[in-house]
């Protein structure tokens, strides 16, 4: 595998990654989550997007692609691995979202281009990166109390918000992933909480991929 030509693959769409607001519909109407996964020791990746209706936060689609792994775990460069997936499940919708929660880094990335900022800037939508471990960057310590909050730094640019989204919880890292600023990502994210460490969207696609008891739930109340 050609490590160098991935690098400069990398750096190239980071590029055209766009850092600044540019919402197609404010506020948005549909908000979507994604999460992948990987199961049968890694062969099989497992994408799940959902799409919940905004402000009530109501779940109104799931879908889920299994596909063949195609490439192995190499750190930093993880979203090769991931984008198969991710673009299989995105077909399947039948409701696009207006905005986009990914389960993982937007430009909070050794070379800006976590899979948040990667499927962001493919499928063009405003899309925010929340990920739940630093891949690169210094932050200050932050306070225990819920909504505090401090810059990550790396060569003196700020990738993303470190984030305590709930007491008693690590924090999250919340970027931009495309399309959405530092500050705008910050506020989706705060407008999407349900009382848990994750935002709505992303604890959904969570839940959808791994059949978790709030899912067994929904699905039987229907």
């Amino acid at each position: 595998m050609d490590l160098a030509a991935l690098r400069q693959e990398q750096l190239a769409l980071a590029a055209n990654v766009v850092r600044q607001d540019d919402f197609d519909v404010l506020p948005p109407r549909f908000i979507g989550g994604a999460d992948v996964g990987f199961e049968q020791g890694g062969e099989v990746t497992r994408a799940a997007i959902v799409i919940l209706e905004y402000p009530s936060l109501t779940l109104v689609e799931h879908r889920i692609a299994r596909i063949p792994t195609t490439m192995p775990y190499i750190p930093g460069f993880l979203s090769f691995r991931e984008m198969p997936a991710l673009q299989a499940a995105w077909q399947q919708l039948t409701q696009q979202p207006d905005l986009l929660f990914v389960d993982g880094h937007g430009i909070s990335h050794p070379r800006r281009l976590g899979v948040a900022a990667h499927f962001g800037s493919m499928v063009d939508i405003p899309t925010i990166g929340v990920a739940k471990k630093r891949l690169c960057g210094r932050f200050a310590d932050l306070d225990a109390a819920p909504g505090s909050r401090q810059p990550l730094m790396d060569k003196g640019e700020q990738l993303a918000w470190v984030w305590r989204s709930k007491a008693r919880c690590n924090p999250l890292f919340i970027s931009t992933g495309h399309r959405v600023s530092l500050d705008s990502a910050l506020h989706w994210v705060e407008a999407c909480m349900g009382g848990y460490r994750l935002p709505e969207p992303t604890r959904w696609a969570d839940a959808v991929a791994s059949g978790r008891p709030a899912f067994v739930k929904w699905q039987n109340a229907r």
